[in-house]
């Protein structure tokens, strides 16, 4: 601080008192009290940013600002979006960071499975986004990070999530194989939407569409748990066992009942699953059970799978899950 001091002097002497000041002011430390977040427009100038600055407390005047820039700013433009200016930061520093820095990005993030109830809460609950939350049709936003703006509507951001899954959805159909007996886009969507919620393991996803494009292609049911759990949680975990009497329930999603898709999607698929629908694993296997590492292991007769469905059940009696 010293050896500016003695810089500002000199200048003072040399080029005059009011070009010293405002290279005093713009370099030196600003007035912020605390670090600040600040917003800017799209389509804002120097000129305009430095009356927002001066309003907010976050510089000493507008008009030295402006100043400054003109001689010292390059000539580049602000950015619009929205940044953090810290704790003291000169007016050189604030001008660098609008016009070169990285604005505060804000995500909501949806994951690959989550029910539309879930999206929705999360929307509900962001404080930063406006409006109300669009009701959200199961299957119909892509699972993925989303930035959005502070004072953005929740329904624009709901457009992106949803434009995002159509634009992805017709980039898979088009490179579709003919291996499962789906043939619209609803119920691609729905056999995805269970193949997601039946296996977290990546590597299983085209052996699990498999067995069910299998399944479907001789008119097996599905028996897929997390069908019976949807029209009771709307695809939120059930957190018990699911009773007798939901495995017999006529709702329109049990696969245990009948054979088919159930009526409509119970999650939002990812990439991935809708891609495995799309060109599933060819196999004649027709059964699988957990293994206990996450996985599944897979079985072309019934006899088969029920000498899988007694180890994995030996699997839990040694955890004391049963």
């Amino acid at each position: 601080m010293r050896l500016l001091r003695r810089l500002i002097i000199g200048l003072a002497i040399g080029v005059g008192i009011p070009l010293a000041i405002i290279i005093y002011g713009w370099v030196a430390t600003g007035p912020a009290a605390k670090a600040t977040e600040f917003t800017v427009a799209e389509g804002s100038s120097v000129s305009s940013v430095a009356a927002d600055l001066a309003d907010t407390g976050l510089i000493a005047s507008a008009s030295r600002f402006k100043a400054g820039a003109r001689l010292f700013g390059g000539g580049d433009p602000v950015q619009a979006g929205e940044f953090e200016i810290p704790k003291g930061a000169s007016a050189s520093a604030i001008l660098d960071l609008l016009q070169h820095g990285r604005p505060i990005q804000r995500l909501i993030t949806v994951t690959e499975g989550m029910p539309a109830i879930i999206v929705e809460e999360r929307l509900a609950a962001n404080q930063f986004l406006t409006g109300p939350t669009p009701t959200i049709a199961e299957g119909t936003v892509l699972p993925d990070s989303y930035s959005f703006e502070r004072g953005e509507a929740r329904a624009k951001v709901v457009a992106r999530m949803q434009s995002a899954m159509t634009k992805t959805f017709d980039m898979l159909w088009a490179k579709r194989k003919p291996g499962c007996p789906v043939t619209s886009k609803q119920d691609v969507i729905t056999l995805a939407s269970i193949v997601e919620k039946e296996t977290g393991k990546p590597s299983e996803r085209r052996a699990v569409a498999g067995v069910y494009c299998n399944r479907l292609r001789i008119g097996m049911k599905l028996d897929a748990d997390p069908t019976v759990i949807y029209p009771i949680t709307k695809g939120k975990p059930l957190g018990r066992r699911i009773r007798r009497s939901e495995l017999m329930a006529d709702t329109g999603y049990n696969t245990y009942r009948s054979p088919g898709l159930p009526v409509g999607p119970i999650a939002n698929p990812g990439r991935d699953s809708i891609a495995a629908v799309l060109d599933p694993e060819a196999h004649k296997f027709i059964y699988f059970v957990a293994d206990g590492t996450g996985g599944h292991v897979f079985a072309k007769t019934l006899e088969q799978h029920n000498a899988n469905v007694q180890k994995w059940y030996e699997i839990r009696r040694a955890r004391g899950e049963m």
